[in-house]
């Protein structure tokens, strides 16, 4: 089994809040992977930024611009 930068219990609050009763370990688990794959693609984006600015530091605005595709 793969080890996640995400916790587990964070998943099933995130479910929670958005208004599930309940929520399945199943579920919780694969929002953890989307979520994983959707950030490393953000960070990978950001950092392409940062460099091609001339920077070695990824400021916020590089995650903002690199998230504006999933983000309405």
């Amino acid at each position: 089994m793969k080890s996640s930068e995400l916790g587990l219990s964070a998943m099933y609050r995130i479910l929670k809040k958005a208004g599930a009763d309940r929520v399945s370990d199943e579920s919780a688990d694969e929002l953890r992977r989307v979520l994983e794959e959707i950030a490393t693609t953000i960070a990978k984006s950001a950092v392409d930024m940062s460099n091609h600015a001339g920077r070695k530091t990824i400021r916020g605005e590089d995650v903002k611009l690199a998230s504006k595709t999933f983000i309405k």
